[in-house]
């Protein structure tokens, strides 16, 4: 039976030792803490550092990550690579492995124009019998997938095969757009980090692919969402939205950052490592605004608690 993907389902972040190597033993508390606090599968993507892992770590991770989800819930891996033969290669390992399906950003490393984007799409489609999530991450790496090869590769593969994770800004009117281009077909997914979570819900998603950092919160944002809790909505959205604006500022590294910090702060990580080369760190300054929006988010998470039990 194939297993239902949406939802909450968060990007696992690669824990690292002081050596470098993948600390698996965090990444196993990691996924188990997820599910604890509501999570509904887990996905790797570019928070996931896949980019500065090598060939055999991806396969390591993808091998654990699927093992760890187990029946719990749906496993989503990444495969965007900077070649078609390499993003096929991961996706059917991925495939072995038990993903439930595999999201995929197209190459970097080029301009690619759209027809090479939709040639690359399509044949990583023909080669994993798995969905293929088609992920526009141009918000803070890459060039926007058009419009036009998104449509045609649902068109041409159906609802059930070609799912989105659109991030090219403006994200809210760029989702509406998709989603009315195709007839309300589209299944689509935040991935916004928590920020444009309640105008993307709002304009009709299947699900949200945050980071782990904020997770509980997002848990209980998305389901004040699906029952129409208004008041929850806004005090939980607020403290979200301010946290993911110190992370923007500083792209991808500035979630990486963030995302580990608070990981390793909350002793899910042994450490707070990144894969060096990056451009910007913590600062002293913004750490202490982190730390007193995180009293005001697990304040927000705790009152709307509060107030459904009563």
């Amino acid at each position: 039976m194939t297993r239902q993907i949406s939802g909450v389902l968060p990007i696992a972040h690669t824990p690292f030792l002081e050596d470098n190597s993948i600390d698996f033993e965090s990444l196993r508390r990691q996924v188990d803490w997820g599910f604890e606090v509501g999570a509904e599968g887990f996905c790797t993507g570019m928070v996931s550092e896949l980019l500065r892992l090598t060939y055999d770590e991806r396969v390591s991770l993808t091998n654990a990550l699927g093992e760890m989800v187990g029946d719990r819930g749906v496993f989503i891996a990444g495969v965007g690579a900077e070649s078609t033969k390499q993003a096929i290669q991961y996706a059917q390992h991925a495939e072995k492995a038990g993903a439930a399906a595999v999201m995929a950003i197209p190459p970097l490393a080029t301009r690619t124009p759209p027809g090479a984007v939709r040639d690359y799409f399509t044949e990583l489609a023909e080669n994993v019998n798995l969905p293929v999530i088609v992920q526009d991450a141009s918000g803070y790496v890459g060039q926007p997938i058009p419009l036009e090869v998104s449509v045609g590769l649902l068109r041409r593969f159906g609802k059930d095969k070609i799912f989105f994770k659109p991030e090219a800004t403006p994200i809210g009117p760029n989702l509406s757009a998709l989603r009315d281009a195709t007839d309300g077909e589209a299944r689509i997914f935040d991935g916004s980090g928590g920020i444009c979570l309640v105008d993307c819900a709002r304009r009709g998603v299947a699900g949200t692919m945050p980071g782990m950092e904020f997770l509980p919160a997002v848990v209980a944002l998305w389901k004040a969402l699906q029952r129409k809790d208004e008041a929850a909505i806004y005090r939980l959205s607020f403290p979200i939205c301010a946290l993911v604006s110190l992370q923007l500022q500083a792209g991808l590294d500035g979630f990486l950052a963030i995302e580990k910090y608070v990981l390793h702060r909350n002793g899910l990580f042994k450490t707070d490592v990144r894969r060096q080369p990056y451009a910007w760190s913590l600062d002293p300054e913004t750490r202490s605004e982190l730390d007193r929006l995180l009293v005001k988010l697990d304040e927000a998470v705790e009152s709307v608690k509060t107030s459904a039990s009563s």
